[in-house]
Parts: structure tokens; C-alpha cells; sequence
């Protein structure tokens, strides 16, 4: 089941970041979470692991296609459905 993004998100203030940037770069990929950077209680930034920025910019170019959000448009207005049985055995994962 997918999580919710937002459900990983930790806060850290500009001072732990500084000075224990890799400890909580580590901490990110060991979890699954991300970092909000606060300056006075303030949002300046986001610290990610490396897998969570890949898997963001893949769906961002996925999502810049053209020929893909058409694909989409068109299963959305198809009365075509398959049961999650169907979609296994297409996948292979049966």
C-alpha cells in the first residue's frame, strides 16, 4: 500500500541541519522520512534521501509528458475497468 508522502515528514531547526547534516541525511534514508528545515519556527528548506529526490523526479518527468497525461485522460474516460485479479495476471504477479 502507498504512504502518504506527508506522513514522513520530520522537523529539524538550521542549527541541526549545520551541524549534523549527514547524521540526519542517514537518519532520512534509514527511515523513509524527510526533513523540513525551520529557521524561527519558519520552513526554508527540505532535506530528502537520495531514493525519495530520484523517485520525485521521476514522476515530475513522467508527469511532463505529454503523450503519458494523454493515456491518462483517455483511461480516465474509458468505461473499461479490470478487477485487481486481471491486473495481477497482467502483471505477472499471480
Amino acid at each position: 500500500m502507498a504512504r502518504q508522502i506527508i506522513l514522513d515528514e520530520k522537523f529539524t531547526s538550521i542549527q541541526e541541519a549545520q551541524s549534523g547534516l549527514y547524521k540526519l541525511l542517514e537518519s532520512a534514508k534509514e527511515t523513509g522520512r524527510f526533513y523540513r528545515v525551520l529557521k524561527n519556527n519558519k520552513p526554508v528548506g527540505v532535506l530528502l534521501p537520495n531514493k525519495t529526490w530520484e523517485s520525485l523526479m521521476e514522476d515530475l518527468e513522467a508527469l511532463s509528458s505529454k503523450k503519458y497525461i494523454e493515456s491518462i485522460r483517455k483511461a480516465r474516460a474509458s468505461d473499461k475497468r479490470y478487477t485487481s485479479s486481471q491486473i495481477k495476471k497482467k502483471l505477472g504477479l499471480d
